[in-house]
């Protein structure tokens, strides 16, 4: 999306912080004992009371046959991305690596941000620098959110810390435009070239989102149909916020 509104921007604005404000109590929710089940309903509950719309639920890709059966993801562990919350039968254990990833529908626009957060006291410190690190690689590719700057500018600058750490990450899942759709071009990939890819200019608004692994960073997807897990079992982190790209610089969205 390109806002060239100053109602457009207030109304994504708005958005994010309350998307913000709904991700940091599900995360604060995250403890041993806690189910996804539990997330994705306290989930709605918070979405329903500001008279919001949950942006996952029900969504198609060019693929699918059916919609997207929840309206959040907490994938965990060696899952990356997209595992249902309200589906996936997780009761959430000491020392899991829990990403919660979100979006909503905020007057007729969208924005998405996901964090990572370990369950308690970590099981290695690699699951620790995991977090750290992947969190570090969207910093940086936030700071490549520039105008006259290219999407490849921004996947360089992830890679680079994905290398810093022999992080993993796959080649096949990628950051986004969003803002009238849930996705929309641009594609950002988390690796690329300096200047190669689509030029960033002022008013867009673009999901930026790291995910590495502690592993190869290949991917299948489980029987759900939607999970993507590691092929070699490794933990995993994803952060996102949503970008508005300005002649300041870049402006995050999805904070409080």
């Amino acid at each position: 999306m390109i806002a060239k509104k100053a109602e457009e921007i207030e109304i994504l604005r708005e958005g994010g912080r309350r998307l913000a404000r709904h991700v940091r109590i599900l995360k604060d929710i995250v403890a041993p004992g806690v189910s996804s089940a539990f997330l994705e309903t306290r989930a709605r509950e918070m979405v329903a009371k500001d008279g919001d719309e949950m942006a996952f639920f029900g969504y198609k890709g060019k693929k699918d046959r059916e919609g997207f059966p929840s309206g959040l993801c907490v994938s965990v562990n060696d899952v990356i991305v997209h595992s249902p919350a309200g589906q996936n039968g997780k009761v959430i254990e000491e020392g899991d690596v829990v990403c919660i990833d979100f979006g909503i529908r905020h007057r007729g626009l969208y924005t998405d941000h996901a964090v990572t957060v370990i369950t308690g006291t970590a099981k290695s410190p690699d699951d620790e620098k995991l977090v750290r690190g992947t969190q570090e690689a969207l910093a940086a590719g936030i700071a490549q959110a520039r105008i006259g700057n290219t999407t490849g500018d921004i996947g360089c600058a992830v890679e680079k810390i994905a290398e810093k750490y022999s992080f993993g990450y796959p080649k096949n899942l990628s950051g986004h435009g969003v803002g009238k759709q849930v996705h929309e071009e641009p594609h950002i990939p988390n690796f690329g070239k300096r200047g190669e890819g689509e030029k960033l200019v002022e008013g867009m608004v673009i999901a930026i989102e790291p995910m590495m692994t502690l592993g190869s960073g290949e991917l299948y997807v489980d029987k759900d149909g939607h999970s993507y897990r590691t092929k070699d079992g490794s933990r995993t982190a994803h952060f996102e916020h949503t970008v508005l790209i300005t002649k300041d610089g870049p402006e995050i969205l999805t904070k409080e």
